[in-house]
């Protein structure tokens, strides 16, 4: 099921809009993806058109890298360079040493406020709403994990950080507490998501190439076997019924296959498996 595309996201335009425009060229209206990324930003989005829609609920990544540069002496409502700017200060650029020991405080587990700019809901309303609506909310906060950070340029206005970071991560909340732990004010200006789990941006497609119908169609039990034990010690019929399988295995959700062809995800269920989600 050759229904996946590894996507470079060009910059000024949303994840939504790379899938509206894709719909021609791929031919379908089936189609989404596994994360967004910000107009602003810009590298890997995994797309999914067809039948491998029905498996992105299970395929949110463990792990995503980034390159984000953050330049100083201005601050914005949107914790990045598009929005509306609410403060110039007159600051120096910390040397690398105190920009290195910033970053490194960051490795490893922290809570993170979540940006009001996000899509996450309090009291069933998106956060985003409340700041169009200049209402105030409490701000929820979240486990995450840095599990790499390191400092990769120094400019007169600007420093360039990339991290590895888990699924969930706010980069530009991520920079606004770098930003405090150095005692300056500024605003993500550049952010380039240059890996997902094992896909690097060198193995995306640019948008603009695959529109004009140049581009590699990636199979979806490549992605789903990577994240899912598989199992194909069954019959073919029973597992398109939807019938519960025993198979011999410890883990939460396992991939049924048939000569590497993806059929469903199946879930513990007592001692047996249930079929979760068909993807045929």
């Amino acid at each position: 099921m050759e229904n996946v595309l590894y996507v470079d996201k060009p910059k000024g335009i949303s994840s939504f809009d790379v899938c509206y425009r894709l719909r021609r060229v791929l031919g379908t209206k089936k189609i989404g993806h596994t994360g967004t990324l910000d107009p602003n930003a810009t590298g890997v989005m995994i797309v999914l058109f067809d039948k491998a829609t029905k498996a992105n609920q299970f395929l949110v990544s463990d792990s995503k890298e980034y390159l984000a540069e953050v330049k100083i002496g201005i601050e914005t409502d949107t914790l990045d360079i598009d929005g509306n700017v609410i403060g110039e200060y007159d600051e120096a650029m910390p040397d690398e040493t105190t920009l290195k020991e910033a970053l490194n405080a960051f490795k490893g587990e922290n809570e993170q406020e979540v940006p009001i700019t996000s899509a996450v809901s309090v009291d069933g309303k998106r956060l985003y709403q409340y700041q169009r609506e200049n209402k105030e909310v409490i701000l929820p906060k979240r486990r995450i994990e840095v599990y790499d950070i390191s400092l990769k340029m120094v400019k007169e206005d600007s420093f360039v950080f990339s991290a590895s970071v888990s699924s969930g991560t706010y980069i530009r909340a991520l920079a606004r507490d770098i930003l405090k732990k150095l005692n300056i004010h500024g605003t993500l200006s550049e952010l380039r998501r240059t890996k997902v789990d094992d896909i690097r941006v060198e193995e995306c497609d640019s948008l603009d190439e695959i529109l004009k119908g140049n581009y590699k169609a990636h199979d979806l039990y490549v992605l789903l076997s990577k994240r899912y034990p598989v199992f194909e010690g069954f019959e073919e019929k029973d597992v398109l019924n939807g019938k519960r399988i025993n198979v011999a295995s410890s883990e939460n959700k396992i991939l049924m296959a048939k000569d590497d062809r993806a059929l469903a995800i199946y879930e513990k269920d007592g001692d047996a498996y249930k079929c979760v989600r068909g993807l045929w």
